[in-house]
């Protein structure tokens, strides 16, 4: 037969691990537990070991200090310019304050993704599609603004939201692209324009500067050649004059140097009509003429 004394042992044991374990509550890191007190909020327990009442303390809830990221499926939404689109994206928040994030929302992720969603609709709204696919930055930072706003009267703070994917209408989206593709096309039509009109001046340019250096040359050459005949001439001169001095002293104040000239020159000139003829040369027949000649050549080599 058991022992009642051993029965009423056991049964105190029981009681006591029952009450004990109702009573302590450790609490993880970044976390805490709100402490009801016969329904009505009594404390927040923080991390680590702590103890409450048992039988008239309960816990609340337990909330996650950490940054918490909420992802909001594709919904469509209307830009200014009438233009309806798919969009999602990823929310980033924290809980600021965990006694107002328990009582003042029913469902904190649900009320988080419908306020998500109005801000969406009221950014994209007032925004066009351009605009709305060109400065993302912009738009998150304005989504951000709100939803903090909005939200924090439920004791959240809201990070940073970014828009993952936008996504137009098949239509507007091969518009966007045949746009793109001529846009491209007269960027490279521009820069090739622009290639071929700096290297028409540069050749231009070549060309001028080559001109002007040919100019100075053949100017310099010009000089040159003016300045060299202009001395052969001198020099020819000079010697002409030394050698009608020498005859003049060779002849004495008898002799004619301008007879000796003239004869000389004479017959220089029959030498070289005689030796280009290919035939025969007639020469005019002026014995008057020539015996002049001949006889002032004789008289000028005569010896005094």
């Amino acid at each position: 037969m058991i022992d009642i004394t051993s029965l009423i042992f056991v049964g105190v044991a029981v009681v006591l691990i029952i009450v004990l374990m109702r009573t302590i509550k450790i609490v993880p890191q970044k976390q805490v537990k709100i402490i009801e007190r016969l329904g009505k909020y009594h404390r927040t327990a923080e991390a680590g070991l702590n103890t409450i009442v048992p039988f008239l303390d309960s816990v609340r809830d337990t909330i996650d200090l950490r940054e918490q990221i909420t992802k909001i499926e594709p919904q469509s939404v209307i830009t200014r310019d009438n233009v309806t689109m798919e969009v999602d994206a990823v929310i980033y928040f924290l809980i600021a304050d965990p006694v107002r994030a328990t009582y003042e929302v029913q469902n904190l992720r649900w009320g988080l993704e419908q306020m998500t969603l109005s801000a969406l609709r009221n950014v994209i709204g007032q925004l066009d599609l351009d605009h709305t696919l060109a400065s993302r930055d912009t738009t998150n930072s304005q989504l951000r603004a709100a939803l903090d706003t909005a939200t924090q009267q439920w004791g959240v703070k809201v990070m940073r939201i970014e828009l993952k994917n936008i996504t137009p209408p098949e239509e507007i989206r091969l518009t966007m692209e045949k746009q793109m593709t001529a846009e491209r096309t007269r960027r490279a039509v521009v820069t090739t324009a622009e290639g071929e009109k700096s290297s028409a001046i540069l050749r231009a340019e070549g060309q001028k500067q080559a001109a002007i250096v040919n100019a100075e040359g053949s100017k310099e050459a010009a000089i040159l050649a003016a300045e060299g005949q202009a001395q052969a001439r001198l020099r020819v001169a000079q010697a002409e004059a030394q050698a009608i001095q020498l005859v003049t002293q060779a002849l004495g104040a008898a002799g004619s140097p301008a007879q000796y000239l003239i004869a000389q020159k004479y017959l220089e000139a029959l030498g070289q009509i005689s030796n280009n003829a290919q035939k025969l040369v007639f020469l005019p027949y002026e014995a008057s003429g020539i015996m002049a000649s001949l006889g002032g050549i004789r008289e000028l080599l005569q010896p005094k």
